[in-house]
């Protein structure tokens, strides 16, 4: 009966190291799916000297890494844009070569599942 319930432990703990992992590689499923998360989008001028405007905006709906990386993709597939986003703080700072316009920077949010409050332009 003893190496029966050690086998049984051992196969319920590979079970949940392969859940684990699957969740890690997959991502999590907050956002209702067990998609990949997505590519990150890569900025290729990360000199800050060269945006002169800074603007930040508090993200609203995201809930997990993969949501602050699809919000960050939005805004880096723009020329002259090269945002972080931290789920932590649930914030954007987004950097820009011209004066960023809210307008703009909404709806690349919004086109990506997400909504903008609190936002604040400054210029260096």
């Amino acid at each position: 009966m003893t190496p029966l319930l050690i086998l049984a432990a051992i196969a319920l703990i590979g079970w949940a190291a392969y859940t684990a992992y699957q969740r890690f590689r997959k991502g999590s499923a907050c956002c209702g799916t067990r998609e990949e998360g997505p590519r990150k989008v890569s900025v290729r001028d990360r000199n800050p000297s060269h945006y002169p405007y800074t603007a930040e905006a508090r993200i609203t709906g995201m809930t997990c890494e993969n949501c602050a990386r699809r919000v960050e993709n939005a805004l880096n597939t723009q020329e002259g844009i090269w945002a972080t986003v931290r789920i932590d703080s649930r914030k954007a700072v987004i950097r820009c070569k011209t004066e960023p316009q809210e307008k703009e920077i909404r709806s690349l949010v919004h086109s990506a599942g997400y909504g903008v409050e609190d936002w604040t332009v400054r210029k260096r």
